[in-house]
């Protein structure tokens, strides 16, 4: 199991300012989900679920926002489903009924072995290893940093309200950033990574975001480094609302984007072999 390499944004005023970690017992498994325990330390272990509807459909793995939990998605996951996706969420440290605490240098170790554990399930039980990458808000850092560290292995990367500069959001949760000493290249280091990436590029974003503002989300497109990249914006949504204001063309954007990026590939491999 990899090291933890603990972040310079590790310090106990930051931390608060970034997380918001909700602990709950575990509730009943949802139909069509399995309940995942995943060991990360010898102390800790995260709480996830893996929701799926067939063998063949592409593997969502959702990194949440960071006053959520894994069972805030248990109403939503059916809507992947339908759209023929199978949907993996995961948990984060001292959240839901994960043990240990939370740190950015947990948040980017623990999303690298959950990729792992999720990869292997799906190659020992046959499912597709289709994989997107998702995140939303905070979860977007940890899908930026796995489609960074692991592009030969995954598909594409969808990215729910994300932002492209750490220390002004940070600033917005409450953190005086004016004496933390600390510079982008020390934080989340989004726009580093997201030059760099090439994978298929999706992004959504509330157009009445306050917490993260659209320009945000529009300098993420801007630098991103892919050549097939999309910014789809939702009129009247603010941070909390994108699913609710979007609706079903949310759902339908995510399953026409995958489906595109998965035709595309599959057809790439057909004329390769030939």
């Amino acid at each position: 199991m990899n090291d933890l390499i603990p972040s310079k944004m590790d310090k106990p005023e930051i931390l608060a300012a970034i997380f918001h970690p909700r602990r709950e017992e575990r509730n009943e498994t949802p139909p069509s989900c399995q309940e995942f325990e995943i060991t990360v330390s010898e102390e800790t272990t995260l709480g996830c679920r893996f929701f799926t509807t067939h063998t063949d459909a592409p593997v969502i793995i959702y990194f949440h926002g960071n006053g959520e939990t894994v069972s805030d998605y248990d109403q939503i996951a059916p809507y992947y489903l339908q759209a023929g996706l199978n949907f993996f969420v995961a948990g984060y440290r001292g959240y839901g009924w994960s043990t240990g605490e939370p740190s950015v240098g947990a948040l980017f170790h623990d999303a690298a072995i959950v990729f792992e554990r999720v990869r292997e399930h799906c190659q020992s039980t046959g499912l597709s290893e289709e994989f997107f990458i998702m995140g939303r808000s905070l979860g977007s850092a940890a899908c930026i940093e796995l489609g960074h560290r692991f592009p030969e292995l995954i598909k594409g990367i969808i990215i729910d309200s994300g932002f492209s500069y750490t220390l002004p959001l940070a600033a917005r949760l409450g953190y005086d950033v004016s004496e933390s000493g600390l510079n982008e290249e020390d934080s989340f280091n989004i726009l580093y990574k997201i030059r760099e990436i090439k994978l298929p590029t999706l992004s959504l974003h509330g157009a009445e975001d306050q917490l993260i503002p659209l320009n945000e989300a529009e300098k993420l497109q801007a630098e991103s480094g892919a050549r097939r990249k999309e910014l789809s914006v939702v009129p009247g949504a603010d941070h909390n609302s994108l699913i609710i204001r979007g609706g079903a063309v949310y759902f339908e954007t995510i399953k026409g984007f995958t489906d595109t990026v998965t035709v595309n590939r599959n057809a790439w491999r057909r004329r390769r072999r030939k």
